[in-house]
């Protein structure tokens, strides 16, 4: 079985703008939090990505045509943007790995995915078609603008002829009037009464059948310059349209394309744009286990010799109104203006934006070419679903998902000598413990990492585990801000043994990290320190521990 190695890794996340920065400040017991005013002053903390898109402008500038960073800065939005930025502190972990990757043509592969999406480009341009379709409607429903209005408002009724396709007036449908309304009701009268007389706008229905002859324009000689002359003519004669008319910006002329731009599958394309890796190219949506499940896609395509290396990550928004919102109604979130850290009182998560990228490969492969393995070595990953709640984990996913990772580890449970719990600082917690101590020994050291950090959708897995290799490679467990007299009460009478304010030596032996993901899709990762083994699969004294 083909052994997997980490050859470079990247992120960004909280007060970390790269994977240099990152590992500093894991030394120090601290929070990265801070106060998120998304709605103006309000009581919650969230990690906002410290990150300068700048930064990297000269390592695109050197690779490609002068005008691909201004692109990149003006039509990506932070999710992608921070995807890059990630990628490309992992190929400098090993001089050569972008040679390696472009060279190993359809072999390398890129899985990088999202746990929310562009929400701030999808808010943008949501808000801007929004308003422009308000201004839209306001103008076709005036009765200078509206002959069907004018001619009722009149006492009067037009006939078919007059109504140029608009369907006729049904007086007993004409909404309640926005005048003289209760400004709580005034916005949402104000949509229906305008939605309505623009509807039935004969001079809309005019401008509308003027338009669909400016845009039947077709192509017509060689393709290419005739694609480009068709769209110069549209546009000249839509201008002139629009101006004879007298109207405001129509509503599908306010969406951007950069809606397009920024779709889930973005981000990895762009890496494997800038990386030239034409290998599958493809988003993961798992949640708050998408890390680990595209380390998971990974292992596998290199243990069924599909792939030598993979280009896997996680990418999320900064911090959102939207997903604050929707955190806290979900009863997730802390919401005090105070740290709330997980195992202790269990008051919610913080919310927090950023991403993550490792470059994954087949050992024998890419050791022989000189390139150096980074943190630990990843054994085997157990992917499940709860099947049970959307936000409520059960106990018989994740565990399941630990079984499978076990199994395929060749890993006894009471060997693990180490653990990493997804725990978000709610009441999931408690579970939590009890069911990895159900399966794991009284001496198990666990860390939680979220009071550092926050909760990044689908970047935080792989912040924690990029913490936890880094630890290992450095023989320690970082610190996390948990204090030994905080420790919840009743998680204490299940364990005791949990990585405080101060860092722990490493201890030798496997290691776990659990992810648990919204929906109910578990992650569970099983590693082990480099140099347990040697490359071929032996321990240190020769002899094949492999089944």
């Amino acid at each position: 079985m083909r052994q997997v190695g980490i050859y470079g890794w990247g992120l960004v996340a909280p007060r970390s703008p790269n994977i240099d920065v990152f590992a500093d400040r894991l030394n120090a017991a601290d929070s990265w939090l801070g106060p998120f005013d998304g709605f103006g002053p309000d009581n919650f903390l969230v990690g906002r990505p410290d990150f300068d898109f700048s930064v990297y402008r000269e390592w695109v500038v050197q690779r490609f045509k002068p005008n691909r960073f201004s692109q990149l800065e003006s039509k990506m939005g932070q999710p992608i943007q921070y995807a890059i930025g990630s990628f490309i502190q992992a190929l400098g972990q090993n001089p050569g790995l972008e040679d390696e990757l472009r060279e190993l043509g359809t072999r390398a592969h890129v899985y990088v995915g999202t746990g929310l999406g562009d929400l701030d480009v999808q808010y943008q341009q949501s808000l801007g078609l929004y308003r422009a379709q308000r201004r839209w409607n306001r103008f076709w429903a005036r009765a200078e603008n509206n002959s069907a209005r004018s001619a009722h408002e009149g006492g009067r009724q037009l006939g078919p002829e007059q109504l140029h396709g608009a369907p006729p007036l049904e007086v007993a449908a004409i909404p309640t009037s926005p005048h003289g309304a209760h400004e709580d009701e005034r916005d949402e009268l104000e949509d229906v009464w305008w939605e309505f007389w623009a509807l039935h706008s004969p001079e809309l229905r005019q401008f509308l059948a003027e338009q669909r002859e400016i845009e039947g324009v077709a192509v017509e000689g060689d393709v290419e310059s005739g694609k480009l002359s068709a769209i110069k003519e549209k546009q000249r004669r839509l201008r002139r349209l629009e101006k004879k008319w007298g109207v405001p910006q129509p509503p599908w002329q306010a969406v951007s394309s950069n809606l397009l731009w920024n779709i889930d599958n973005i981000a990895a394309a762009q890496i494997s744009m800038l990386g030239h890796i034409t290998g599958a190219t493809l988003a993961v949506g798992a949640a708050c286990s998408t890390f680990g499940v595209t380390l998971k896609m990974a292992i596998d395509a290199i243990r069924r010799d599909e792939a030598d290396a993979v280009v896997i990550g996680a990418t999320d928004p900064a911090p959102h109104p939207l997903t604050v919102g929707g955190f806290y109604n979900a009863r997730v979130i802390s919401a005090d203006a105070q740290l709330s850290k997980p195992l202790t009182q269990l008051r919610g998560t913080h919310i927090a934006g950023g991403a993550v990228v490792w470059i994954v490969g087949a050992r024998e492969v890419l050791e022989s070419k000189g390139f150096k393995p980074l943190g630990m070595e990843p054994l085997a990953v157990g992917v499940t679903s709860d099947a049970d709640h959307i936000i409520t984990p059960s106990k018989e996913g994740p565990t399941a998902a630990m079984h499978i990772a076990f199994g395929e580890a060749d890993v006894d449970p009471a060997s693990v000598r180490s653990w990493d719990l997804h725990a978000t600082a709610t009441p999931g917690d408690f579970n939590e413990v009890e069911m990895v101590r159900s399966e794991m020994p009284e001496s198990l050291l666990v860390s939680a990492r979220k009071g550092t950090f926050g909760h990044g959708m689908s970047a935080g897995g792989g912040w924690e585990l990029t913490a936890q290799y880094l630890g290992y490679e450095r023989g320690q467990l970082f610190p996390t801000p948990l204090n030994e007299n905080e420790l919840n009460s009743q998680i204490a009478e299940v364990h005791q043994q949990f990585v405080y304010n101060r860092p722990c030596t490493a201890p030798a032996g496997p290691v776990g990290k659990l992810s648990m993901g919204v929906g109910g899709i578990n992650a569970c990762v099983v590693s082990k320190p480099l140099g347990d083994r040697d490359s071929d699969g032996k321990d240190p004294n020769g002899e094949d521990d492999r089944s």
